[in-house]
């Protein structure tokens, strides 16, 4: 591959790690807006928490050994691994700075408005004191275990993501300083209720700990004490080609995980010096690896906040429906469900529509219809109690053929999805993992049936993964489908994720790795020629994410031949807009809010012959070279409308949105130019929907 870079990369390209920065910004962003309802906001505040958790695990842990390995190569974007650190640093503790403020500053006095008080044990009453006392003896001392560090006790292993107590004690009769590490449960409520009548005062876990450091250290003077908290590698690095069982080497893989070594740590703002250094000594941390911000550390924990039952603070009720062309279906039959696809395809948008009585029934029908025959399914993440996965074992337990491509190395579900695989395996469904060198990311379901006339393939194709809980919050598309093509393209896919069929060819289905990227390069090359021909042209997609060098490359080139290009990315963006004699003709917006934007759909002109594709793939290396994903042809001409619709709406102007400058900056948009408060895209959409009821 081939990528024209021009001179100065940075003027070309927007670094990966630092756009993904700017995307959790954005979430920062919902946080800090008024507009946004309050309890909400908190949920916020934890979603960028858990982001950055993410970031750190993986990206700035890859970053970190770059470092160690003294690699010093400019990347594509222009940044040596060191000054690419210094910048992650720095925005870092910006959002974190930001963080803190909006919490401690805005929500928290909004919150007491409400009731609902974040309280430091000196604030507590006596009546307080002892009702958290008790919950302390009765749930949280018996699992606390101190750790001391002293000549026969080594400074303790600290386990990734965990809050912890540093603790500094001495003897009566010593002027000896000890140190001690209490760690604080992650598997108990990150806040505990006062029981106070009239308002609900919640404590954190650690200063109920705190509180009590003398029940832990009896007879010891406490003299000091501060939460820090680590974050380590968690990219797994599974040799495939070298294993002979992928099972269980991930297994190992999983448990080795465990000791990565640190990436960033965490701790209050005014920990005292000394015990600060202590703990980057015996952590191998470096300055830039510190994050310093007010307690409370972890506000993931805020999710427990954000679900206090205050309808007023929440975002409205939301029912979703249940899709059109389903209506008429008999729930208590599985013809009637297979009789509605037989008759068309049918398009569903989730959140909106059900997965439930689409995706799930479509399964569940599967597994209980007798005239089934076998059942074929990808599975990336799915939820815990997955019903999907408990149809797949009723479906092998009637004797049906069952297949299940498992990908084992969906990252932080890798150890679910192994339980999973080892329960399919014990009722007897065929498991595979794929290709090796190649995550399946594809969204497949084949289900094979007898019918009258013969054997008929039906299909489910979809943007997001099968996970029904996810399904609740996640944007997506997806289409099941009776077309005798597309049924013949799956069943082909799903022959080379469990055999061998490497040279196979597809209709209505483009894949990767073989024929994605050169399918879309192609398409985005008709439009450049139709351009030049004085023909419409134009194009239109929407993504999580654009990182691939040579798409960059390939949408510029249409920018500068006049093509208009739309690209509504919800997360990491490398390319810029707008930018003379670049891309004055590509508008980069991004939508975020109640539902996490997920689809990825693909729209161009093609001379006024629309040509729209959805899936699972983002416009990123992994994605087009290094999984195995899949983009079905839309041929209806009503479901074309539909998502012309739909892309309509995202590039509307009437909804709040931010848009990427040419400076590579992004730019919240919540204002007409009459000062009026723009829509909120979400909101208006499950309006859409219902007046559509």
């Amino acid at each position: 591959m081939s990528h024209r870079i021009a001179d100065d990369p940075r003027g070309r390209l927007i670094d990966r790690e630092l756009s993904w920065l700017a995307f959790n910004e954005r979430v920062m962003e919902l946080a800090e807006d008024t507009a946004v309802p309050l309890l909400e906001r908190c949920r916020f505040l934890a979603i960028f928490s858990s982001n950055l958790d993410d970031f750190y695990m993986i990206r700035v842990a890859t970053l970190k050994r770059k470092l160690e390995s003294g690699v010093t190569k400019v990347n594509t974007a222009g940044y040596t691994p060191s000054q690419l650190m210094t910048e992650i640093s720095a925005k870092t503790q910006e959002l974190l700075g930001r963080q803190s403020f909006a919490f401690h500053k805005v929500i928290l006095p909004q919150l007491a408005t409400y009731g609902i008080e974040l309280a430091e044990w000196d604030s507590l009453d006596e009546a307080e004191r002892i009702a958290v006392n008790k919950v302390f003896h009765t749930k949280i001392f018996p699992v606390l275990t101190p750790l001391a560090v002293d000549p026969s006790h080594p400074f303790p292993y600290i386990s990734g993501l965990s809050l912890n107590l540093a603790v500094v004690v001495k003897k009566p009769d010593s002027e000896e300083d000890l140190f001690a590490r209490v760690k604080v449960p992650s598997n108990l409520p990150r806040f505990v209720e006062t029981g106070k009548a009239g308002v609900r005062r919640l404590v954190p876990l650690e200063e109920v700990i705190i509180a009590n450091l003398h029940e832990l250290f009896q007879g010891m003077e406490v003299k000091n004490h501060y939460t820090f908290r680590l974050t380590r590698n968690a990219d797994l690095e599974l040799e495939e080609e070298e294993s002979e069982d992928l099972l269980a080497s991930m297994e190992q893989e999983l448990l080795r995980r465990k000791f990565g070594p640190p990436v960033r740590l965490e701790v209050d703002r005014d920990i005292q010096p000394e015990l600060l250094k202590t703990l980057m000594d015996e952590l191998n941390i470096k300055e830039e690896d510190v994050s310093r911000y007010k307690e409370p550390l972890d506000l993931t924990g805020l999710h427990q906040i954000a679900d206090i039952d205050l309808p007023e603070l929440r975002f409205a009720p939301f029912r979703n429906q249940v899709a059109p062309d389903l209506r008429e279906s008999d729930p208590d039959s599985t013809d009637s469900f297979f009789d509605a696809m037989r008759r068309r395809e049918i398009i569903l948008h989730h959140p909106y529509e059900s997965f439930t009585s689409s995706v799930v029934r479509f399964l569940e029908s599967a597994a209980s219809d007798p005239h089934v025959l076998a059942i074929k399914q990808t599975l990336y993440r799915t939820s815990g109690d997955s019903p999907i996965v408990e149809a797949l074992i009723e479906a092998a337990e009637a004797g049906k053929q069952v297949l299940a491509v498992i990908e084992i190395r969906a990252r932080f579900d890798e150890l679910a999805n192994v339980r999973w695989a080892r329960k399919l395996e014990d009722a007897g469904v065929h498991v595979v993992y794929g290709l090796i060198g190649y995550k399946t990311h594809a969204k497949l379901s084949l289900v094979v049936r007898q019918e009258p006339n013969g054997i008929r393939r039906y299909v489910h194709i979809g943007t997001g993964n099968y996970n029904p809980k996810t399904a609740r919050m996640y944007e997506d598309f997806g289409l099941l489908s009776s077309d005798p093509i597309l049924g013949e393209d799956v069943n082909k896919l799903f022959n080379q994720l469990s055999g061998f069929a490497p040279q196979t060819a597809f209709t209505r289905l483009l894949v990767a790795p073989r024929t994605m990227r050169s399918g879309l390069l192609e398409r985005i090359d008709r439009e450049i020629a139709n351009q030049h021909a004085g023909k419409s042209a134009f194009i239109r997609m929407k993504l999580n994410s654009i990182l691939d060098e040579e798409f960059v490359e390939a949408l510029y080139k249409a920018s500068r031949a006049g093509v208009r290009v739309d690209l509504i990315v919800r997360g990491i963006c490398s390319i810029r807009a707008g930018v003379p004699g670049l891309s004055e003709n590509i508008r980069v917006r991004s939508i975020l809010g109640r539902f996490l934007e997920h689809s990825r759909v693909f729209h161009f002109a093609n001379d006024g012959n629309d040509d729209l594709y959805i899936g699972s793939a983002d416009l990123m290396h992994r994605n087009l070279d290094r999984r195995v994903e899949s983009l079905v042809q839309i041929t209806q001409n009503d479901h074309k409308r539909f998502l012309i619709g739909a892309l309509d709406s995202y590039l509307s102007d009437e909804f709040v949105r931010w848009e990427l400058l040419p400076d590579g900056n992004w730019f919240e948009v919540k204002e007409s130019s009459d000062g009026a408060r723009l829509k909120d895209f979400h909101a208006s959409a499950i309006d859409w929907y219902r007046a559509r009821e």
